[in-house]
């Protein structure tokens, strides 16, 4: 990271910045120059708390190690939603996952080329991947991609399993502002969130209001006790990337603004219970929940049992409704293309709390 200011997004992203910036970053060779850009957004309706743009330079001479492009990520131009993700820390987590945790583990992300944080601005350059697939939150995962997802989630846990305390800038899952304003976010949005997508809400999920919010927080203590990892914190379909090429990785993660100190779980019931198709989780869920212990087996976690795990996942599913809510009942879908993941999260949501018997967990006091 350089202490260069950063200019308004993305109309200061202009050749002459990038050139000084990336010559201070080694990126270009100081005697190499990008003389043009051309920009085009990526992605709308799919980031909630960021925008995405592609960025096309043009060198003075012919750049054999340069980057033929990138993908810049910066804070969202809505208000609303750039205040929320204020609230929450998420571009600072965003930027040090990259500068100190990617290395750290094998499971598979874009490269980096710049990474800044700027009070509420931020910027990441990051490698262009547009030859990859990008998930479809509103269609849902196949089982084919839950299963790329599952492998490279036990990547990640692994290298992190019971071995978290020299990130304590990461928030735990409990006991946190974070945690506070995921108790506060469930409170205040659970009336905007029936109100948007009633439809797609149950009879049954309806009537656990007055039980749901008061067991969050026991929730998340209960979620904050070993075997503790690094939790992607938003492990869904529009941040993944398939590979559509024999040589191409099968999955690469994206979108770091969430990461947290919690059991592993938590992003497993993110992507079976909000994310896969209910179709799949319900013909394959406990298949899945021990292809993800074989992978965490492979990577050296050999005591985490099936049992415990499944223990685990239910109640990582029933606090799951936090994050439902928060998305749903407080940020600006903006558009159509995010009412319609937004909506599909929480039918997927009610189909596995239901599934699942979660209801018969509430209420929760640990």
């Amino acid at each position: 990271m350089t202490a260069r200011p950063l200019p308004p997004m993305p109309e200061g992203l202009t050749p002459e910045w990038l050139t000084a910036t990336l010559r201070e970053n080694g990126v270009l060779a100081p005697d190499l120059a990008i003389t043009d850009v051309a920009a085009g957004q990526l992605g709308e309706g799919v980031g909630m708390m960021s925008e995405l743009c592609r960025l096309t330079p043009a060198y003075d001479r012919p750049a054999v190690d340069a980057p033929d492009s990138f993908i810049a990520k910066y804070a969202s131009q809505n208000p609303t939603n750039r205040q929320i993700a204020m609230s929450f820390n998420l571009y600072e987590r965003e930027v040090r996952y990259f500068a100190e945790l990617d290395a750290l583990t094998s499971a598979r992300c874009p490269a980096t080329y710049l990474t800044e944080l700027d009070g509420d601005s931020f910027l990441i350059l990051m490698e262009d991947m547009s030859d990859y697939r990008v998930g479809d939150q509103a269609i849902g995962a196949t089982l084919e991609e839950t299963g790329a997802a599952i492998d490279e989630l036990a990547k990640l846990h692994a290298a992190f399993w019971n071995n978290v305390e020299g990130i304590s800038w990461v928030p735990h899952v409990y006991g946190s502002q974070h945690a506070r304003n995921m108790q506060a976010g469930t409170e205040a949005g659970w009336e905007t969130m029936v109100s948007l997508f009633g439809e797609y809400l149950s009879p049954a999920v309806l009537a656990m209001r007055d039980d749901i919010k008061p067991s969050i927080a026991p929730l998340q203590k209960y979620m904050d006790q070993p075997p503790l990892t690094l939790s992607h914190g938003d492990f869904r379909m529009a941040n993944f990337l398939f590979g559509t090429r024999p040589e191409h990785h099968p999955m690469v993660i994206l979108d770091w603004q969430g990461p947290l100190l919690a059991r592993g779980m938590q992003d497993v019931a993110i992507l079976l219970g909000q994310s896969a198709r209910v179709e799949v989780r319900r013909g394959h869920e406990r298949e899945l929940l021990r292809r993800y212990l074989d992978g965490l087996a492979r990577e050296g976690v050999a005591d985490y049992g099936f049992e415990e795990a499944w223990t685990h996942y239910r109640h990582a599913m029933l606090y799951n409704w936090a994050y439902a809510t928060v998305v749903s009942g407080t940020l600006d879908p903006t558009n159509e293309r995010g009412f319609a993941w937004m909506a599909q999260m929480i039918a997927r949501q009610t189909a596995a709390t239901e599934d699942l018997d979660l209801i018969g967990m509430l209420p929760f006091g640990g």
